[in-house]
């Protein structure tokens, strides 16, 4: 039962925190950023997460709450490909190229990075 708790507590968190990150649409050049950060972001909680919990021997009840319940409801696979789908609506094909390739580009980074920071700091603290 704790596990549908976490899971449903990680979930409100990510999605409340979504919402306020994309309540005033932004846009670079065109280039809609509000959801482009919000999966930077969280790919970067995943991949720091993803370490520090093996790091730390965490229950999995932690990552539960972490990557499936705040992740997976903070992240939004569903609005990018929407945000895309507008883009060649309007016949923006450049900036269909750029979003795809910010999305999928700056996520696995950010997912990379946090790894990157999430093994310095078991480096510096645990070893």
């Amino acid at each position: 039962m704790i596990e549908f708790v976490l899971l449903a507590v990680g979930a409100i968190a990510g999605a409340f925190l979504r919402y306020v990150m994309v309540a005033s649409p932004k846009t670079i050049l065109g280039l809609p950023v509000n959801v482009l950060a919000v999966n930077v972001v969280g790919s970067f909680i995943l991949g720091l997460f993803s370490v520090l919990a093996v790091a730390l021997n965490l229950n999995s009840n932690y990552s539960l709450f972490a990557t499936t319940g705040f992740c997976g409801a903070f992240t939004t696979m569903s609005s990018f490909a929407l945000e895309t789908s507008n883009l060649m609506d309007s016949n923006r094909y450049i900036l269909v190229a750029l979003n795809i390739l910010a999305n999928v580009g700056l996520s696995l980074g950010a997912v990379l990075g946090g790894k990157a920071v999430g093994n310095s700091l078991t480096a510096r603290f645990l070893d």
